[in-house]
């Protein structure tokens, strides 16, 4: 059995899938396309909340080289990321990266992780947009019924209308076709990047130089926590990261990479791309170092306007404008998030999409979802299913809790990329490599222990519900994929050959 799990499916047999007529996206993007979606996915709430939160509770005004340091074991990652969406420029992303070098069980594992990550990473950022344009509405004085408005508050039924509508209509779009998501992406993306550099400019006028002293707070000790909600690491090693001082720069790291998310999603839309030798790496790096300023820019503002330890952790960036006399400036922050989020929902909407789609085509999940429209050339099976999927639980359901789940997926991810350049540099140094990543294999350990450090800071439920998912996923590939895989039909039809063996 050990022989079938870990068969591999090899580079150009990826590459000639791609070619066939029913099974084939069309190559629309180009290097701007890819940076614009990079940029709009990574660029969230996490840019107006997690800065406050992790400046007030961990690091201080140090939380700029916390950014700094979380944007580090990113571009770990991403140089990983790179390499492999050149070489192999096939939908799928790390699913596809690992069947050519880890083979068909661990692909599945991490093609079934990341469907989940996406889609309900897709979720998440639907109900959370629909909080803001509440928010707004309630700020022009309309008020949506209280069925309409979501689970939480509902006395009886609940369902977040704006959160399921948004799910569908972007749906549509991609389904339409990705240079009309391209489009749609770089408006919504211009004017977020717009309000972003608003604040900073205007925030940069009303900074105190004494918020600034001191710039790393003493070190505080935190007392090891014993339940499910400690992180991992504590109920292993009884041992708890320290709030504020040089350690608290890397715990609040941990914090804020998750602000960072997103642009993996990058890679998905490789198979898309007219040169993906060329342009996925410089679309992943260059979001990447775009977002990375922007995010070290708007802390510095952030702790500039107002001491850390007066930070709200709801609303930091807005109730600095409002501390400093500027109300109007919070009602901006609330547009520019509001907008932010549709793209991050759009993109990550794409990202699963493609995964669904490029198992589909293996022949691990039915190869009813791997066909493309015939006009518009995208996978619209598995967009429709799953839009409609995101839809239902996004307007049912209160998610807050198992939004970590998207978080402990990325960085699952992160070490299979890693680990799988390392191998496949090994196994197949023929490969043509138009993006190497250097330093190999110090470099990729890098990143598997800077990840891996990560995940061991997540809350232990969170581990026990990936726990969970995974076997579900184990179950669906012995009941199913293992048999139905193309790879496993194609040594069946072998076997069955004459002279094919016994």
């Amino acid at each position: 059995m050990s022989s079938t799990l870990f068969r591999t499916k090899n580079i150009e047999q990826s590459i000639k899938d791609t070619e066939e007529p029913e099974h084939a996206l069309k190559k629309s993007l180009s290097a701007l396309d890819l940076t614009v979606f990079g940029v709009g996915v990574i660029i969230g709430t996490g840019i107006f909340v997690l800065t406050g939160t992790a400046a007030k509770n961990t690091a201080g005004p140090a939380v700029s080289l916390s950014f700094v340091v979380a944007g580090v074991v990113c571009a770990l990652a991403a140089l990983c990321y790179a390499e492999f969406a050149s070489t192999v420029p096939v939908a799928g992303s790390a699913y596809t990266f690992s069947y050519a070098s880890l083979g068909e069980f661990p692909a599945w594992i991490i093609g079934w992780d990341l469907v989940l990550e996406l889609a309900l990473g897709t979720a998440v950022v639907a109900v959370g947009w629909s909080g803001y344009i509440h928010s707004l509405l309630d700020n022009a004085g309309w008020q949506m019924p209280e069925s309409l408005s979501g689970r939480d508050g509902a006395s009886g039924f609940g369902f977040d209308i704006l959160a399921a509508a948004l799910v569908l209509v972007l749906t549509a779009i991609l389904v339409v076709g990705m240079k009309l998501s391209a489009r749609v992406t770089s408006v919504v993306v211009a004017i977020k990047v717009a309000v972003v550099l608003v604040v900073i400019i205007a925030g940069a006028f009303f900074i105190e130089s004494d918020n600034y002293k001191p710039f790393i707070p003493k070190a505080q000790s935190v007392e090891a926590g014993g339940s499910l909600k400690a992180p991992l690491i504590q109920l292993m090693f009884g041992w708890a990261p320290s709030n504020f001082g040089v350690m608290g720069i890397f715990t609040a790291a941990s914090v804020v990479f998750f602000a960072f998310i997103g642009f993996d999603v990058v890679a998905t839309a490789a198979e898309e791309t007219r040169h993906p030798q060329r342009d996925v790496p410089r679309g992943i790096i260059g979001s990447l170092i775009i977002c990375t300023t922007l995010y070290v820019a708007v802390s510095i503002v952030v702790t500039g306007m107002q001491k850390y330890s007066s930070l709200s952790i709801d609303a930091p960036l807005a109730d600095a404008f409002k501390a400093t006399g500027h109300p109007w400036f919070a009602g901006l922050i609330s547009f520019g998030a509001a907008v932010g989020l549709t793209t991050v929902c759009m993109i990550l909407l794409l990202g699963q999409s493609r995964v669904f789609f490029a198992m589909s085509r293996d022949g691990l999940l039915p190869r009813f979802f791997s066909h493309t429209h015939p006009k518009f050339r995208t996978p619209y099976r598995p967009t429709i299913l799953l839009g409609v999927i995101i839809a239902i639980v996004a307007g049912f359901t209160s998610l807050s809790e198992l939004a970590e789940l998207v978080n402990i997926g990325t960085l699952f991810a992160f070490i299979v990329v890693a680990i799988s350049v390392i191998i496949l540099r090994r196994t197949r140094p023929d490969l043509e490599r138009p993006f190497r990543t250097p330093f190999v294999p110090w470099l990729p350990v890098l990143s598997v222990l800077a990840s891996l450090w990560l995940m061991l800071n997540l809350p232990a439920e969170t581990w026990l519900r990936f726990g969970i998912w995974m076997v579900i996923g184990l179950a669906v590939y012995f009941l199913y994929g293992r048999t139905h895989s193309r790879l496993a039909r194609g040594e069946q039809a072998a076997g069955a050959a004459p002279g094919g063996g016994a």
